[in-house]
């Protein structure tokens, strides 16, 4: 509910405050331009469109429902992990992936990391995923349509679903040191692509 109430008040902000996006720098832009910051990868995933609601009501009904099923099974830290995590994943498969100078915003490369993670769960705990499946291909199939960033939802997706594999196989309390390294591994992994992805751009300004 916290992440819903800031991701509501900041598009309350850009609503109120015309050109507040561009002008704090908080969308994510595509990796041909010298604006890739890491600051904008975590930024754009809490900003919205300001011309279609229908953008930021869909990420929030999402992220409560997923949150819901999600929150209580692995607890508030490893949650804002996955959270935060997924949001990194979906900048950084925009800025690798995308090959134009437009800009991205929204929490969905957050909200398919969240659909990641539990098909994952539901896979390893050998519960029925067969509507999980489903939901993440439609959602898949619709990113494709013009205008939509596919490239987030796919970074996303992907790094949701390697934090969830890790958090469902170390979720024994002798593993806890085990689960910890590893998502210190995969945060130094994230960091590391997006280093690299931004070293031929930056050679290019310098």
């Amino acid at each position: 509910m916290t992440l819903i109430g800031i991701n509501v008040l900041v598009y309350a902000a850009q609503l109120l405050i015309p050109g507040l996006t561009n002008t704090l720098r908080y969308a994510n832009v595509g990796s041909i331009t010298d604006e890739g910051s890491l600051l904008r990868v975590f930024t754009s995933g809490f900003t919205h469109s300001e011309t279609q609601i229908t953008h930021i009501l869909f990420n929030m009904y999402s992220l409560f429902v997923l949150g819901t099923l999600i929150e209580p099974m692995i607890g508030k830290i490893r949650f804002l992990a996955l959270y935060f995590m997924s949001i990194f994943g979906g900048g950084l498969g925009f800025l690798i992936l995308s090959t134009s100078f437009g800009s991205v915003v929204g929490a969905s490369g957050a909200v398919f990391g969240l659909m990641g993670a539990y098909l994952v769960f539901l896979v390893k705990m050998k519960l029925n995923a067969g509507q999980m499946y489903i939901i993440i291909g439609i959602n898949l199939f619709v990113g494709f349509l013009p205008g939509i960033a596919w490239e987030a939802h796919v970074g996303g997706l992907i790094v949701g679903a390697a934090v969830g594999y890790v958090l469902v196989s170390t979720r024994d309390r002798v593993k806890q040191n085990i689960q910890t390294l590893a998502l210190i591994g995969i945060a130094v992994a994230l960091v590391s692509v997006w280093i690299i992805g931004n070293a031929p751009i930056n050679s290019l300004y310098n």
